[in-house]
């Protein structure tokens, strides 16, 4: 996969090893071209000394090169130095006959001045150089005899091995390339830190955007970014306020809709009621009743609609928080709900485990009562007539949440700071782990709900059976709510047969 910081060290590492790579060729030639200066200048000097060692008398040649002569030429057993002289060029007169010869000799060759090249020994005569063994040789004409017109040409020649001369380029080139290779690496390190510091405010605006819930439509706060982050910040920034204000113009409409339906749907149904009870039996009865059905259905449908509305994040980050004790408004609730139960031939009841200990949490009163109404509700409508549905209020030990369940902490966070009466619910924060919680349960004994559809009841307009005249959205209020103040809601069947939604809130601290 394509990676900016792979791409950004690759074109600032790279062109670092090419130029390590031609700077060390380059320091190789360097330090040759000095070693050859270095050794080319004692070639010069013992070519010279040799020279003078060979005196012309009359039309001959006098040599006084004593043997303690030859032992300074060959002083160093590690680079000794071979001579040869010849006369004319390539007649052998003294020192060694392997050495190689010019590589061109000029029909005038220069005289008195010595004259550098490379070559190879033929065949040694000393044990201690192999055959083809390269060697630096320095090469002097010199012309000798007292008359002009019969003068002679001299070749001296004095050859020393390259051994030493490419050991002395190897250590110039470690001793230059070894504080450059140190340099590289250090700058390769400022490069790689360099690079990770620069990317550091990507990773930071993606942790920024992959943290948040699909309902956080704030904007990115990146302010110490560079330019060109601050220039996608601010695009996604518009991005975000569009979105936004599209999503809240439709919430809008679903509430005005909501609300300018409420009044023409109520009177639909008084009126349908009053008419099913004035009319005589026949098929217009039956047509009015399934218009009052109808009406109550969208009359539900409308309310619930008002309720969703309700727990949207900001409808419920403007209601304050309070301090409220969950037994007492179970027992409200339920006690409230108790005509509709005898309407519908149920047995609705409320059991009390703890009923001396106050099971207080941090929440909107309204909010509550309407997710415990739907709970109820929803256990009425579709456990069935005869059936027996009881609400509990307990303590629990709790468990590690996050997402929506993070605003636990600021919560409890509220409360023990010293917040006691208000506050507001958060978007989302960090992971938290609830020690104990409060726990209301809705228990029924009607048909259950499948195993594989008890996730999917909690999603907005899901229906798990066509009977009734549900709109489905009564678990997904219950769900958005109980999510708002932090908690959980799930259900399980119960033996042998029934159902029992659980809803989970963190207690409020203690003050």
């Amino acid at each position: 996969m394509y990676s900016l910081k792979r791409q950004l060290l690759l074109w600032l590492l790279l062109p670092q090893l090419v130029l390590w790579l031609a700077g060390a060729l380059f320091s190789y030639r360097l330090a040759g071209r000095y070693a050859n200066e270095a050794v080319d200048a004692t070639l010069a000097q013992a070519v010279r000394s040799l020279s003078r060692q060979v005196k012309p008398m009359g039309n001959g040649l006098l040599i006084d090169f004593p043997r303690a002569a030859q032992d300074v030429l060959e002083a160093d057993p590690n680079d000794k130095l071979l001579y040869t002289v010849s006369s004319p060029p390539g007649k052998f007169i003294l020192g060694n006959r392997n050495l190689p010869s010019p590589p061109s000799t000029p029909a005038t060759p220069p005289m008195g001045e010595a004259q550098f090249y490379d070559g190879e020994l033929d065949t040694p005569e000393r044990p201690d150089l192999r055959q083809g063994a390269p060697v630096r040789v320095a090469a002097l004409y010199l012309q000798f005899g007292e008359n002009p017109r019969d003068q002679q040409t001299m070749l001296v020649q004095v050859a020393r091995s390259s051994a030493n001369r490419e050991l002395l380029a190897r250590r110039l080139l470690i001793d230059t390339m070894l504080p450059l290779s140190l340099l590289i690496v250090l700058m390769s390190m400022i490069v790689w830190a360099g690079v990770g510091a620069g990317l550091a405010p990507i990773s930071r605006l993606r942790r920024l955007v992959e943290g948040r819930r699909p309902n956080d439509l704030r904007p990115i706060e990146l302010d110490a970014a560079p330019q060109e982050l601050r220039s996608l910040a601010q695009a996604i920034n518009e991005l975000l306020e569009a979105v936004s204000h599209n999503v809240q113009s439709q919430r809008r409409f679903i509430s005005d809709a909501a609300h300018q339906l409420r009044t023409p749907l109520a009177g639909l149904k008084s009126q349908s009621e009053l008419a099913l009870a004035e009319a005589p039996p026949g098929p217009l009865t039956a047509r009015l009743a399934r218009v009052h059905e109808s009406a109550t259905r969208s009359a539900h449908l409308v309310n619930q609609l008002l309720a969703l509305a309700r727990t949207e994040p900001e409808s419920v980050t403007r209601q304050p928080l309070t301090r409220l004790d969950l037994t007492r408004l179970a027992r409200e609730v339920t006690a409230e709900l108790v005509p509709r139960s005898l309407l519908q031939q149920v047995d609705l009841g409320f059991d009390e485990d703890e009923p001396l200990a106050d099971i207080e949490v941090m929440g909107i009163n309204l909010l509550l009562r309407e997710a415990l109404v739907n709970l109820v509700d929803n256990a009425m409508r579709y456990a069935g007539r005869g059936a027996t549905v009881t609400v509990q209020v307990r303590r629990a030990p709790g468990s590690a949440q996050g997402g929506a369940a993070s605003a636990v902490g600021a919560v409890n966070g509220a409360g023990a700071g010293g917040v006691h009466g208000t506050g507001s619910l958060p978007g989302s924060v960090a992971p938290v782990v609830i020690h104990e919680c409060a726990e209301l349960l809705v228990t029924d004994n009607g048909p259950g709900v499948p195993a594989a559809m008890q996730d999917k009841v909690f999603e907005r307009f899901f229906r798990g059976t066509h009977e009734g005249n549900g709109c489905g959205l009564g678990l997904a209020i219950v769900k958005e709510i109980v999510e708002r103040h932090g908690g959980q809601v799930s259900m399980t069947n119960v033996s042998p047969h029934g159902l029992q939604v659980r809803m989970r809130l963190p207690l409020a601290a203690a003050v």
